[in-house]
Order: structure tokens, then C-alpha cells, then sequence
């Protein structure tokens, strides 16, 4: 007989298919860190200003923006299966775009790949959160959840390797000291040459992802979807608007994801302020993501200890202090002091969620969900907007100071806010609803 007092976090009945929701976790991971570094490999390839290739995560987490709410739609309707095998479709054809992206040497063609591309990470995010939940008893659900999170990590630090090792050590143009000085015909070669370079990883990454999507395709999974029919869209967002820790939520949301984004994105201009080359600066992102990792499991001890809202603000304090030091600190000690915030970003993204989510009705949870996840979109934003700051002084990152610092370490001012912003919502949480169970 089943042991009703120790239900498995996954039973042996649905392991492969829980193997398989949980490999997409590392999937979308990778996508996020190949990503970064591709802002600083197009900034010199194709000769663009800071801002220009910030287009790069435009459309990366824009996609997310536009996607999340009609994938969340369509979950309501159909299994999670077919959710995912969709996900998977438009994630590899979004990767494969690269390849004629190379041929027309089209920035705006690599961007069109990446937009895309998020589209079917956005039915993946949709999709396999919920999926992990529904497979298995719900007293092991959170378990089950985080055990699939932690593979997101995993795919950060691969995803940075491949960048690192099969990207950045092979552009061409990172070996000239001014490529914007060569004639036009070695641009050409050299352009050509890098672009290939760039559209190799994404290629192959689409391959890939055909292989899973058959393997999901021929796999029988449980057939766990959302029952019931839809409550119409206008009544559940009135609703939503009046909660005002979901409406903070999502805003929270906003500024840590762009804060994330713009610490893991500029390291690399960071390091370049302080005369580093990328393929060096890519060990200090891998040494965040590393911190990263290594935070999430500090911080989901301590919730065992210290409620959400309370953990929330002490991490988004300590954010703000290395965040000051980045600014105010020009050199290695600086660089360290920004390599280390992604300790202090680790635990935001599922507390933020958890407490946003955390007194709404399950047809209420749905739709607010695909709100969470549309706040991606701060990905997108903030680092356009850090981007135009870095680019104030010209196309370089420190062709002037701001406040006696240099204008990429001025740029930090927007992480600082966000911390300030989340560190206030945690306070406002703590207060409010979580003080009275102390």
C-alpha cells in the first residue's frame, strides 16, 4: 500500500516524463546565457553603439512580453504536452534563424531569430512550471518544483561555457585592437568570418531541440491540463488590479528582472571599463552564475526560518550595498562587487512570485501567472535604457565621467533602484501580512 505519511516528491510511474519537463528548465537557462554575451560579440562585429546592440535583449525578453498571456490561453485549453511541443517548435526555429541570419549578415535578421525564439520559451515557462506541480501528490509539490528549478542554473553555466569557449576565444574581431580602423575589405572577411561564429552554438542548439521535440513527440505523458472554462480575461484582470501585492508583484518583478539582466549583460562593458578582453570577463559572469546558484540554495534554506517578505528585503539591502560598491569602486574591486550581486538576485524571481501569487484563487493564480511572467519584459527595458546611459559619452564605456565615475559604472544607478524597489516591497509584504504570524 501506498505510504499516505511520506508521499515521493516523483513516483516511479511518472519519472521519465519528469526527467523530460525538468531537461527544459535547463534548456531555457542555456538560452539566457549564450544570449548575454551576444550584446558585446554584435556591439563589435557589426560596429553598433551600446544602445544599438541592446536590441539583442530587446528582443530576447520582448518576446516574452508578447507571448506569456496567449501561451497561459492556450494552456487553459490544451495539455501541457502540446504546450511544450509548441514551445519546443518556435524555440528551434527561433535558434535555426541564425543560420540565414549569417548568410544576410542582417542584424535585424539575428534579432527576428531571438524574438522567436523567447516565444517558445514563454509556452516552455508557461507550460513546465504547472506540469511539474501536477505530477504527483500536492503535499510534495513545492519540492517537485524546486527540485526542477534547480537545473535552470545548470543551464546558465553551460549555456556561458559555449559562449565563452566556442564564441567569444574565436571572434576575430576581439583580436584587433580597433577594428572600426581596418579597411573595408578585412571588415568583410573578419565580419563574415565572426558571424558564422556567432550562428554555430544557435544552429546546433536548434538541432537539438528537434531531437527533444521528437522525443517529447513519441514519449506518453501525463495527461494533467487545466479543467474548467475560461473566466473571461477583463473580470479576472479587474479583479487583479484591486490586489495591490499582485500589481507590486509584477512591478518587483519588472525591476529584478531588468536588474538581473543588466548585472549579467555589462559585465562584460564593466570589464572592458578596466582594460579586461571578453573571453576573461566571461570567467567573472561564470563566477556570478556560480554565486547565483549557490545563493538560491542559501536562500531557500533560510525561508525555512525567516518569512519572505523579511529574507526579501535583507537580500535586496545587501544587493544595494554591492551594488554601491560597482558604482563607486573603479577597478577589480568594483568588478568583484558586481560579480557578487547575483548572490543577492538568487532567491527574487520565486519569492516574487510565491508572494504575489500567494492569496489569489487557482483561476485567479493562472492568469495572474502569465502576468509574473510577462514582467520579464524589464529584461528588455532596463538594460535599453542602461545602455543609453553607457552611450552618453559616445560608443565607448568610459569616454566620460558622471558624478567623478565612469559612465558604465554610473549605468549601475538602475540596479540600485530595483534593489531599493524590492527591498521596499519585501518590508511592505513583511508588514502587512506576514508580521502578524511572528
Amino acid at each position: 500500500m501506498k505510504n499516505q505519511d511520506a508521499p515521493k516528491v516523483v513516483s516511479k510511474k511518472v519519472l521519465v516524463p519528469f526527467i523530460l519537463v525538468t531537461s527544459l528548465f535547463a534548456l531555457w537557462g542555456f538560452a539566457n546565457a549564450v544570449t548575454d554575451p551576444m550584446v558585446q560579440a554584435f556591439k563589435k562585429v557589426l560596429e553598433l553603439s551600446n544602445s544599438e546592440a541592446a536590441w539583442v535583449q530587446m528582443a530576447f525578453y520582448g518576446g516574452y512580453f508578447c507571448m506569456a498571456l496567449p501561451a497561459a490561453m492556450f494552456m487553459r485549453k490544451y495539455s501541457y504536452k502540446v504546450g511544450i511541443l509548441i514551445g519546443l517548435g518556435l524555440y528551434a526555429t527561433g535558434a535555426l534563424l541564425f543560420y540565414p541570419a549569417a548568410v544576410t549578415e542582417q542584424f535585424w535578421f539575428f534579432c527576428l531569430g531571438l524574438y522567436i525564439l523567447t516565444f517558445g520559451l514563454a509556452f516552455l515557462e508557461t507550460a513546465a512550471n504547472p506540469y511539474a506541480l501536477a505530477m504527483g501528490d500536492k503535499e510534495t509539490a513545492t519540492q517537485r518544483l524546486n527540485l526542477a528549478q534547480a537545473f535552470n542554473p545548470v543551464g546558465l553555466i553551460v549555456g556561458l561555457f559555449v559562449a565563452q569557449q566556442f564564441v567569444l576565444k574565436n571572434l576575430k574581431s576581439d583580436d584587433v585592437e580597433d577594428f572600426s580602423v581596418l579597411d573595408e575589405a578585412s571588415k568583410v572577411l573578419i565580419r563574415t568570418s565572426d558571424l558564422m561564429v556567432i550562428r554555430n552554438p544557435y544552429v546546433i542548439l536548434g538541432l537539438v531541440l528537434v531531437a527533444v521535440f521528437v522525443i517529447f513527440f513519441v514519449s506518453k505523458m501525463p495527461q494533467a491540463k487545466d479543467e474548467g472554462g475560461m473566466p473571461k480575461i477583463g473580470e479576472t484582470f479587474a479583479v487583479l488590479s484591486k490586489n495591490s501585492k499582485y500589481v507590486l508583484g509584477v512591478l518587483a518583478q519588472i525591476f529584478h528582472t531588468g536588474c538581473l539582466i543588466m548585472c549579467w549583460t555589462y559585465i562584460y562593458q564593466y570589464a572592458e571599463a578596466i582594460g579586461m578582453d571578453s573571453v576573461t570577463a566571461g570567467y567573472y559572469q561564470m563566477a556570478a552564475f556560480i554565486l547565483f546558484t549557490i545563493g538560491r540554495a542559501v536562500g531557500t534554506y533560510l525561508l525555512r526560518f525567516i518569512s519572505s517578505g523579511k529574507l526579501l528585503m535583507y537580500f535586496a539591502i545587501l544587493g544595494m550595498v554591492f551594488t554601491l560598491g560597482a558604482i563607486l569602486i573603479h577597478g577589480m574591486v568594483g568588478l568583484y562587487s558586481l560579480v557578487c550581486i547575483s548572490f543577492c538576485m538568487s532567491l527574487m524571481f520565486p519569492t516574487i512570485y510565491g508572494i504575489a501569487l500567494g492569496d489569489l484563487t487557482e483561476e485567479q493564480s493562472k492568469v495572474g501567472s502569465a502576468g509574473l511572467i510577462m514582467s520579464i519584459v524589464g529584461g528588455a527595458l532596463l538594460p535599453k535604457v542602461q545602455a543609453l546611459i553607457i552611450d552618453i559619452g559616445g560608443n565607448g564605456v568610459a569616454d566620460t565621467t558622471i558624478i567623478g565615475v565612469p559612465e558604465i559604472n554610473f549605468s549601475y544607478v538602475l540596479p540600485l533602484i530595483s534593489f531599493i524597489y524590492i527591498g521596499w516591497y519585501g518590508l511592505r509584504v513583511f508588514k502587512r501580512y506576514e508580521i502578524v504570524k511572528i
